[in-house]
């Protein structure tokens, strides 16, 4: 004999299994529908982004990235990347027992330093990710700034008050060839770019990655400048939350970096932005790479997720 209750309760369930479903297929038609304007938008448009920060070396995250990055290029986005490493170099300086030494959040490089982070970056950061990008189809090929003298470099110096501070091999980017990464996009491919630059005077420098990236997206005068790291974007204080900056205009960002409200490692992010806005970039995002998808969310979806710097 059937148990009527048990019946009606089951087939209960089921609809209501059924109804989950369609509004689940429903919520991804509609996803799809929020990213048709944005597609058509950038279809043919180039976006330079440095992958960067803790996301690097979660492989999961690296996953979505790849993916992300994967989609982009299909819908025709023009994707041109430049990578970081800093943990990667760190590892292998701690393996070799070198101390690892920090001024105003960029690295100081003597001679053997330089030597290790072309290494680190332009041979094993550098091809993992191409390889990864190749297996899903992409024409991704990786190169060096010292490539076809991609990135040329001078050497930078700080100041503190009068005081000038010598860095070592550590450069800044005064000429990019921008022809060889125009060439490359047209033929097809993606570059992804180790932020490693000759000098003038014929010896190699390193570059922090989010300087080359701004030289980079300035030259190609990008739709798009997007900074991939471990932080949600800026803060006026980073121990709160509420401080937290959805938009932000160079002016108001130069007065924080004055009065010191912008400080240490966001120092060169908001400098590669204003020099990459000066230069021609039309918009610069700081997104936080911890976010799975946080590319597509951030470009194909109408609230966004992280600062977004303008001029």
């Amino acid at each position: 004999m059937y148990n009527y209750t048990v019946i009606i309760h089951i087939l209960n369930v089921n609809m209501l299994v059924v109804e989950i479903m369609e509004d689940k297929r429903m919520h991804k038609a509609e996803v799809l529908i929020e990213a048709l304007p944005y597609i058509k938008e950038f279809t043919g448009k180039t976006f330079v982004i440095k992958y960067g920060g803790s996301v690097m070396e979660d492989d999961n995250l690296k996953k979505k990235f790849i993916e992300d990055v994967a989609l982009l290029v299909l819908v025709g986005i023009n994707i041109v990347i430049v990578h970081g490493g800093g943990k990667k170099i760190n590892e292998m300086l701690g393996k070799m027992q070198i101390p690892v030494r920090f001024e105003h959040g960029l690295r100081v490089t003597d001679e053997k330093i330089i030597d290790i982070v072309e290494m680190v970056l332009s041979g094993s950061v550098n091809k993992d990710l191409t390889g990864s990008l190749c297996r899903h189809g992409i024409n991704a090929i990786g190169i060096s700034g010292k490539d076809s003298r991609l990135l040329t470099a001078e050497k930078k110096y700080l100041y503190d008050k009068e005081e000038k501070v010598d860095i070592g091999f550590v450069g800044e980017i005064s000429k990019v060839n921008r022809h060889l990464l125009e060439d490359l996009i047209a033929a097809g491919y993606v570059p992804i770019i180790s932020p490693v630059a000759s000098g003038e005077d014929g010896k190699t420098y390193n570059v922090n990655a989010d300087y080359a990236a701004g030289a980079i997206a300035g030259a190609l005068n990008a739709e798009k400048f997007i900074l991939l790291s471990d932080i949600k974007g800026l803060y006026t204080d980073i121990n709160d939350e509420e401080s937290f900056v959805s938009e932000i205009r160079i002016p108001e960002v130069k007065k924080y970096m004055e009065d010191g409200t912008i400080s240490g490692g966001m120092i060169p992010k908001m400098e590669c932005c204003i020099s990459a806005i000066e230069k021609g970039t039309k918009e610069v995002i700081l997104i936080d790479g911890r976010i799975q998808h946080s590319l597509l969310l951030e470009i194909f979806t109408r609230t966004g997720s992280g600062t977004m710097v303008k001029g």
